[in-house]
């Protein structure tokens, strides 16, 4: 492999103010996120399911991803895409964070996505959990670990967090393959509601132009069935809507509150 033609600062993430700017029909967003270090690459493929081969200046290199669904609506020879360097020392030498899409770009890196939430959360920039704070991350319930315990108001909710980076139409969907993993978490937190506690799933659609969330029975019928009985005991289910703007290389809240339909049937 050739040495790459330009140096890059390793990846790493801005703290910056909060910020809220007006789309171009007026609506606020939430500049949510910086990325710095954030380079354009071309897509070559899929090596496996943690590695990709990305062309960057004319050469080609193997980028990691953390995102484990399927992708294939993204993982496409050619497509334009986002990554960061890795230090020096690294099994890959950078990583593939965010593939572009009407004129932004979908986050397919899940912890940029968390980390994104997080400061959204903190900015009280999504109304349906002001006043709310994360407590602790990766909290025992049962046999799972749970992506956050929140307190709000002086309760305690657990809240997980599921990336959402599939589309059909206007819709972001989710899953895209089936989960085991999902499966347990849902029936983790219905049990919890059910012996009184509160729990939040929050689907992260990280897609640009989209209006709302469905679940896909097609890739997991059981978890989606799973979803339906856990919104009817109680467990909240929640969408919001992030994208990546490479003008200004930030991570943009769009939506707080998408529109949630578990039937995934258009509506």
């Amino acid at each position: 492999m050739k040495e790459m033609g330009i140096r890059l600062k390793p990846a790493t993430v801005s703290h910056i103010e909060p910020h809220f700017r007006a789309d171009m029909n007026g609506d606020k967003t939430y500049r949510a996120l910086g990325v710095q270090g954030a380079v354009e690459c071309r897509l070559v493929g899929r090596i496996n399911r943690f590695v990709v081969e990305v062309r960057l200046e004319g050469d080609c290199h193997r980028a990691s991803i953390n995102n484990t669904g399927r992708l294939h609506q993204f993982l496409v020879e050619g497509k334009r895409a986002f990554c960061v360097k890795k230090e020096k020392g690294a099994k890959t030498d950078c990583r593939l964070f965010a593939v572009a899409e009407d004129g932004m770009a979908a986050i397919i890196d899940t912890q940029l996505q968390m980390q994104a939430f997080e400061r959204s959360l903190e900015a009280a920039a999504i109304p349906w959990l002001k006043g709310c704070r994360v407590i602790k991350k990766n909290a025992s319930l049962g046999d799972s670990l749970i992506d956050y315990l929140l307190e709000c108001a002086g309760d305690k909710a657990y809240l997980e967090v599921k990336s959402a980076v599939l589309r059909e139409g206007r819709y972001a969907m989710y899953p895209d393959c089936p989960t085991s993993r999902g499966r347990r978490h849902i029936r983790q937190l219905t049990e919890h509601v059910r012996g009184g506690g509160r729990a939040i799933i929050l689907f992260i659609a990280a897609l640009p132009d989209v209006t709302a969330f469905k679940t896909d029975w097609s890739a997991d019928a059981e978890l989606c069935e799973l979803l339906l009985d856990a919104s009817l005991a109680g467990v909240e289910i929640r969408s919001i809507n992030m994208a990546y703007r490479p003008e200004d290389s930030h991570i943009y809240l769009l939506n707080p509150d998408l529109s949630v339909n578990l039937a995934g049937l258009a509506s």
